[in-house]
């Protein structure tokens, strides 16, 4: 892998943030499936931002949130209201992408957006700290 572990922390993040404003143009085109698929990445790619600072990944979305469940949830780094919006996010996402006649609202996706928001400014604060670090 070329690159430091900083640097591809700092990448992940920024394609979280990538995601994170298509998903709130996609919203704007009320998009809305589209808009919730695309918050939802942009929350795993900053989860994965913090992952790589611990040299973790893995190859299924839920060892992911597991991880961070376990290590930063669990340990108190974020609280349990994280884990909270990190499973609803997830179970949205995989409704919305996999289910048959799902419709998404403007409010689910809305919400889905909201959700994204503030675990990225959460995820920020923290990377930016151990980023300092480095």
């Amino acid at each position: 892998m070329e690159g430091s572990i900083k640097e591809l922390s700092q990448y992940r993040f920024q394609r979280a943030c990538e995601d994170y404003e298509t998903a709130r143009l996609l919203f704007g085109a009320k998009s809305l499936k589209a808009s919730v698929n695309r918050s939802y990445y942009a929350i795993f790619h900053a989860l994965r931002a913090v992952t790589a600072l611990d040299q973790f990944d893995s190859s299924k979305h839920s060892g992911v949130i597991a991880y961070i469940n376990r290590n930063y949830v669990k340990e108190g780094i974020f609280d349990k209201g994280f884990s909270k919006m990190l499973d609803t996010a997830f179970r949205l996402r995989e409704k919305a992408d996999y289910e048959d006649f799902v419709i998404v609202s403007v409010e689910m996706s809305e919400e889905q957006l909201a959700k994204a928001g503030k675990i990225l400014d959460i995820i920020k604060e923290h990377l930016e700290k151990r980023w300092e670090k480095f």
